[in-house]
């Protein structure tokens, strides 16, 4: 892992990756806010499963709308992260999957969906005793 971040000058320290950035760090949040928004998230775990039409897409991301489905679906595509297939059939078919650096999101993508899983108990609580107090 990374060592620990420290004030004094004399210890010598791995920089975090997020410390390490060209450019003040642009970059790296272009990028995390990108892939971590929650659009992103849902639609990188469910092509997880494999490839889809953007019909089915639709169905399976909670909450979204064509519009927004379809702008986050280009934003990954543009990113490397999703590729989209069209097919000349009547009517045409088009599909979205991952690419291989869209897989390598797979178990990242994953584990943030277990925490949540396992944590969604605690945080209503939390949410709760905050909004009450």
């Amino acid at each position: 892992m990374y060592a620990k971040h420290t004030a004094d000058p004399d210890q010598a320290t791995t920089p975090h990756p997020c410390e390490s950035w060209p450019d003040d760090g642009r970059s790296f949040r272009e990028t995390l806010d990108r892939i971590g928004d929650k659009w992103s998230v849902l639609v990188i775990g469910i092509l997880s499963g494999g490839p889809l039409r953007f019909c089915a897409l639709h169905r399976r991301v909670p909450g979204v709308s064509q519009r927004m489905l379809t702008l986050t679906l280009r934003h990954l595509e543009r990113d490397g992260v999703v590729s989209r297939a069209v097919y000349a059939e009547v009517p045409p078919r088009v599909e979205y999957q991952l690419t291989p650096l869209g897989e390598s999101l797979r178990a990242i993508v994953h584990a943030l969906a277990q925490w949540v899983t396992d944590h969604h108990g605690e945080i209503e609580s939390a949410r709760d005793r905050y909004d009450a107090g």
